[in-house]
């Protein structure tokens, strides 16, 4: 590892004639340094797990759709519909419009006191509601976002309904009319 060699200055007569001490270098072997490095290196690179990637689920309706089988009907009290539109705008409204009829738009934003709460409250009325039955108590949430909304807010939507335990929601076409409140909100 390391070594102390001779073969330095030294023996060189100086004044009265005393000899002066041989000096000696001294050497350091860095290899097994490295080597020992390289094993660190391998081991931790080798033992150390990597980030697992981070996936939400999703559930995507099967493509055997059958025609004739009607989908079942959504009590107006448990819907609730969310327009994402552009520039980060959110609306919401409760219940389903008739066909045709621009909805009457509410508006909220991404923050924590914004949909979060909207959707805490919506779901404690719902809770609360002694008219519904217990296993109707569940609130349904259709998103619907406009053509000029961005895709990190339909991703927040889907954060938003994982942390409000919301279990029925579904992305869905916006309607015309629908589209048309959202450019005319005032």
């Amino acid at each position: 590892m390391g070594e102390v060699s001779s073969d330095g200055g030294g023996g060189h007569k100086k004044g009265k004639g005393k000899p002066k001490g041989k000096k000696q270098s001294t050497h350091i072997d860095m290899t097994p340094m490295v080597d020992l490095a390289f094993l660190l290196l391998t081991f931790f690179m080798l033992a150390t797990t990597m980030n697992k990637p981070k996936v939400m689920q999703i559930v995507m309706p099967k493509d055997d759709h059958d025609p004739t089988v009607k989908p079942p009907e959504l009590d107006k009290d448990r819907a609730m519909t969310l327009l994402l539109g552009p520039n980060d705008k959110l609306f919401y409204y409760f219940g389903i419009p008739k066909h045709g009829e621009a909805p009457e738009l509410l508006r909220t934003d991404y923050s924590p006191d914004g949909l979060r709460k909207v959707l805490k409250e919506r779901r404690e009325w719902l809770r609360n509601d002694t008219k519904l039955k217990v296993e109707d108590r569940e609130m349904f949430c259709i998103i619907k976002p406009t053509a000029k909304s961005e895709y990190k807010n339909l991703v927040t939507m889907f954060d938003e309904m994982n942390i409000g335990h919301i279990k029925y929601y579904a992305v869905v076409d916006i309607t015309p009319a629908e589209d048309d409140a959202v450019i005319n909100f005032k």
